[in-house]
């Protein structure tokens, strides 16, 4: 049985179809059974179970033999890294006298040990305290930007003809599908029990905001320009979008760190979902 973090997420929910769709056993754990209707109508066990309820986490664990670790995002309106570090744990705290074969990992390109830095710090706590955890042999996805991170986008693109961006609109940025995630991490859990390191997996190119532009411009038929929000204004930008003044810094730091510090790995994964394909498709899905 293979268990599901994070099943009703992009990539949760990618993984998920990708091993129903090779007939495997999977059960997906949300804390709102409703989200995960349409997994369990193609076959999935669902576990309604809250993160932090240790004990019943643990016992879905336990009935599985493989375990995709995705930490939950917390609301930007909260401190995300205290409430991401407080969920982090929760989840490696349940793993105690589990007995699994094998942990997919889901992190971040760029996860670093440090404070303040968001994500990318607690994703590395999370990479180094699953291992120490003896519980299983475990492999690290470090992903790209999620392309489903433009997905906001669509309708300042259509109600602005413009897309919003912190970085400069020639910046080239690895990205990735979260369908290609999914696909990844599927043959992650499929195959040796063994740890198989970091992968870092990306698009089959590198993206900028100004092809984010020109994508949603060819898919809507009217132009689309970038408009770039310079670094003084990244915390006021944040805050402006409900994040608390906590996460407004954890974010502008996270932005700071992209933008000057790149994760350049020699031989990434790559997907086949080009950012063209990717926003033409959400184009169709929500102006169809």
């Amino acid at each position: 049985m293979h268990i599901i973090l994070g099943a009703t997420g992009h990539v949760g929910s990618s993984l998920a179809q990708a091993l129903l769709a090779r007939n495997e056993p999977v059960t997906v754990v949300t804390r709102d059974a409703r989200h995960a209707e349409s997994l369990k109508t193609k076959g999935a066990h669902v576990a309604e179970v809250d993160v932090f309820d240790t004990a019943a986490l643990h016992r879905v664990i336990a009935g599985g033999q493989r375990l995709f670790a995705l930490n939950p995002p917390a609301p930007p309106s909260s401190d995300t890294v205290a409430e991401e570090r407080k969920s982090m744990r929760a989840i490696v705290a349940a793993l105690e006298g589990c007995k699994l074969e094998k942990i997919v990992c889901e992190s971040a390109y760029g996860a670093q040990p440090g404070d303040g830095i968001g994500d990318l710090g607690v994703l590395y706590e999370m990479e180094q305290a699953l291992r120490a955890s003896g519980v299983a042999p475990v492999s690290a996805i470090r992903a790209a930007y999620y392309m489903s991170n433009w997905d906001a986008s669509l309708e300042t693109a259509q109600k602005e003809g413009k897309v919003h961006s912190m970085y400069p609109p020639d910046f080239k940025l690895p990205m990735v599908a979260p369908h290609d995630l999914g696909e990844f991490a599927a043959r992650l859990m499929l195959g040796a029990v063994e740890a198989s390191g970091t992968h870092h997996v990306e698009g089959p190119a590198r993206y900028s905001p100004g092809d984010v532009a020109r994508a949603f411009s060819q898919a809507l038929g009217r132009p689309v320009e970038v408009a770039v929000t310079p670094p003084e204004q990244w915390e006021q930008a944040f805050r402006a979008l409900g994040f608390s003044e906590a996460a407004a810094k954890s974010y502008a730091a996270m932005t700071r760190i992209t933008l000057e510090h790149k994760e350049e790995p020699e031989k990434p994964e790559r997907g086949a979902t080009s950012l063209d394909e990717y926003i033409t498709a959400l184009v169709r899905k929500n102006t169809g």
